[in-house]
This record gives C-alpha cells, structure tokens and sequence, in this order.
C-alpha cells in the first residue's frame, strides 16, 4: 500500500483567524487509507513557510511504504540538507508527516498509536490549565491585575485542574513587561510576585504552579526573578530565557538549583543533548521536535538521565489527540498541557472529536491512530493543496 498523496490543509478561519494558523497534513494510501499530522507553528510567524516546506518534502514519500517510518524519516535527516543543523520550518514539516504516517500506520491495524508505541501505561493523564493569563474562557481577555489573575486561577482549580501554568509578566495587550529584560526592576520584581503570590494564595499550598516567560529573560533576569518566586513554591520553570545557548540555561539550573523545562523552541533530538542533565522537565512538540519518531528518542533520553516529560502542546485538535497517545505509552510522562487555545470554539471545531479533560484529567481515545480528523467544517475553510 505505497503512499498516493499528501494533502496540506491551511487553517485560518473563525474568531482566532488573525493569530491561529494551523498547517495539517493528511497522508493517503493507495488503499484509501489515510494518516493525519500537525506542524507545531500555529502561533507566531511560520505558517505560510511550513506549508510551502511540506510541499516540498512530500514527493520524498510518494510511493514509499508507510510502515518504514524510520527509513522516511533518516531520508528527511540526511538528504534536505538544513535537518542537519536543527530549524524549526524544517522540523516541523518532518514532524507533520512523521507523525500522519504514524497514525496511518496505527488506523491499519485498526488500534490506537500507543499500541504502536509499547502499549498505554496510563489511562487517565492528569493535565494542568495552560496560560490562565489569556482570559481562561470562550473569549481571549489578557489580565493584568492580582485579582483577576487570582479569580482565573480559581476557575481553573474549581474545574478540577490541580496545576496551574502562568506567565506573569504580560500586560493587557500581551506585549511583556519587559523594557529592560537584562535586569528587572524592583517594580516590575514586585508586580511579577504580587500576581503569583494572588495565585498561590487562591488556591491553596497543594495546587503545583508552573511559571512561564516565553523566553523573555536572560540569565540573571531569571535569577532574580526565581530568587523571588521561591518562597510560593513553584513546581518548575518553562522556557525563562532563550535555548539558542544552551550553556546560559545549564548555568541558570546549577546557580539556582531550580527545576527548569525546555523544549518548545528545540527543533531534532539532538538539541537536547547539552541540556538533558541539567533540566528537570523536558517539553518537546510533536509538532516541532520531528514527530513521532524523534519524540521517541527524546523521551528515551530523558528517562536515561532521570528527566521528566511533558509534551508541549499549543494546536489544532491534531496536535492535542497525537500528544495524548504519546504520552499514554511514556514512561516518565509528568503531566499534559491543556492550553486555553482549547477553550475556543474556532479551535476544537477544527477536529471531527472534542476531546477534553474532565475533573482535570483527560481519558486516553481509543479510537484507530490518534483517534482525530479534521472536521468538514475546518476542511471547507481550508486551504487545500495536493502533492500527488
């Protein structure tokens, strides 16, 4: 059953249209059978480049069998040239397609993709609510106040999420409060604390609480800024300052002895190597890290050094169903991501199923392959082109 056609499908549509654009990916057989993937760059700038990337890669695996994802996959890495030096387009084209033949291969033999994987080791994922900051509702409405940072973070609990991501240092406009990022203010210190201490004290000493500042920091912004968090007890810190050196966040996690996460902005396995024995949580995208198939390798490392695994996840229903299969068979799976992008209607409509977490915890699909599809209402907004 050679591979027929790739279909890559450009989402804009709907109240998110002007900042949420996901580029899917559908993989067919010669046999009518099809696989569904997600390239991780929804947000942010990249869009438009992704979907011409794949474009591109998808007459690679015309003809080829779907079964031999590794051989696909080292073809990617060897023979494009730029997989070789990391890139987030080029990662991300290889993650959609490695991840469609995935769940291509799982629908043939009609069981979910952790069967592929080793089997489900967890049936229900506990998950945390994602950027409470951006409203934590229908509608996206950034907070800046304490209060209101407090009242989100209370919804989130009352909904029975037991963990809480934040970056406090946004404004209304969502723009960081950041005019000088390489020393923070002690009025900017203050603020950043006054909002998660609101946070701590609302929900309590037994609600874990991530801190997240979208790479904004340097080095010693960071310090300082974890040396007053410390005493709210937060559970780790994601992405506080850029990955491009990584000897700026292992010289962060030894100096502070903090629990540090990484991975959103890492593109291929390898990117991983310097940091994985000084992190304590590793956060790559299915999306972004190079699909299924490099997700492997990485959650492979980080159990070697006793590191932790929480996917990132931040798309369209394809990204949130793939991540619950993965994480479903990982065995150092510390929590899932359920990001407030999930909340909005223009997103979960994107996906024939709504998934989500109930009491805070997802229970794992157990339809065929990632268990999700585009619905006929995202494919008639679509953009749609087929490389045959």
């Amino acid at each position: 059953m050679p591979i027929k056609q790739v279909t890559i499908f450009q989402l804009n549509w709907g109240q998110l249209a002007p900042i949420w654009h996901p580029v899917v990916v559908k993989v067919e057989t010669t046999t009518g059978q099809a696989g569904w993937g997600e390239a991780g760059l929804a947000y942010g700038t990249g869009a438009t480049g992704v979907a011409a990337t794949i474009k591109e890669l998808a007459p690679r695996i015309i003809g080829q069998d779907p079964w031999n994802t590794n051989a696909i996959w080292q073809d990617f890495y060897e023979h494009t040239f730029w997989a070789k030096n990391s890139g987030t387009s080029i990662y991300a084209a290889i993650s959609a397609l490695d991840t469609a033949l995935w769940d291509l291969k799982a629908r043939c033999i009609n069981q979910p993709l952790y069967q592929l994987l080793g089997g489900c080791l967890h049936r229900k994922l506990p998950a945390y609510a994602s950027h409470i900051e951006y409203g934590w509702g229908p509608f996206s409405r950034y907070v800046t106040t304490p209060h209101d940072f407090a009242r989100l973070a209370k919804r989130a609990v009352d909904a029975g999420y037991l963990a809480i991501k934040v970056d406090p240092v946004t404004q209304e406009r969502g723009h960081s409060m950041l005019p000088n990022r390489h020393l923070l203010s002690p009025a900017q210190l203050d603020c950043y604390y006054q909002r998660v201490a609101a946070i701590r004290h609302a929900v309590g000493p037994h609600v874990r609480i991530i801190i997240d500042c979208h790479a904004n920091l340097t080095r010693r912004s960071a310090q300082q800024l974890i040396q007053r968090l410390t005493p709210l007890e937060i559970d780790y810190y994601e992405e506080l300052l850029p990955t491009i050196d990584p000897a700026q966040t292992i010289q962060l996690a030894r100096v502070t002895g903090a629990d540090l996460a990484v991975g959103e902005h890492l593109a291929g396995p390898q990117t991983y190597l310097s940091l994985i024995r000084d992190v304590a949580v590793v956060q790559p995208d299915l999306g972004t890290c190079g699909g299924i198939t490099a997700a492997v390798k990485i959650a492979s490392l980080a159990s070697a050094n006793g590191v932790g695994l929480q996917l990132h996840v931040c798309g369209s229903p394809i990204a949130t169903a793939a991540a619950l299969q993965f994480e479903a068979a990982c065995s150092n799976f510390l929590i899932h991501e359920e990001h407030e992008i999930n909340l909005k209607a223009a997103n979960y409509e994107s996906g024939r199923y709504r998934y989500q977490p109930r009491d805070g915890q997802y229970l794992v699909p157990s339809r065929p392959g990632i268990g999700q599809e585009l619905s006929a209402l995202a494919i008639k907004h679509a953009h749609a082109t087929i490389v045959k």
